[in-house]
């Protein structure tokens, strides 16, 4: 699997499944990412919202209350290393944009679809303040 895996990844789409049948896309239908797992055992993930507003100053700290608020519920991510488990990849969080993943070990079942997709999916995870299914699609660029 680890042959397969490795290399740089473009996010195709993300949804959530909540218990109820419900499908959420988090970040929007047409949302963008990459993911990358490198050969040294690091993982990179960026997920983010199409259409983000920018700040009224080109100042990364320089956002108001609203515009940060903003910023970060449309944009996603964690770098840090991976291990493999069986048929799942468990990705071990060093930095986060949710200062809660730091130090945690994110589990993604792994599957690879005929067509050369990568599926990452996670079970009973919290987004939103529900309890879903996180489904996130990848290609090769």
């Amino acid at each position: 699997m680890l042959g397969r895996l490795l290399g740089t990844w473009e996010l195709i789409s993300w949804h959530n499944d909540a218990a109820d049948g419900t499908r959420h896309h988090p970040l929007g239908e047409d949302a963008t990412g990459q993911i990358i797992y490198a050969a040294d055992g690091h993982v990179s993930v960026a997920l983010s919202a199409a259409d983000r507003t920018p700040f009224a100053v080109n100042d990364p700290f320089g956002g108001t209350d609203a515009e940060n608020a903003a910023a970060m519920r449309s944009h996603i991510t964690y770098v840090g290393h991976f291990t493999l488990d069986g048929k799942a990849v468990i990705h071990h969080v060093h930095h986060a944009s949710c200062p809660n993943w730091v130090g945690t070990r994110q589990r993604r079942e792994v599957t690879f679809w005929p067509n050369g997709t990568l599926q990452l999916s996670a079970s009973d995870v919290l987004f939103d303040g529900q309890n879903v299914t996180a489904t996130v699609l990848w290609k090769r660029p």
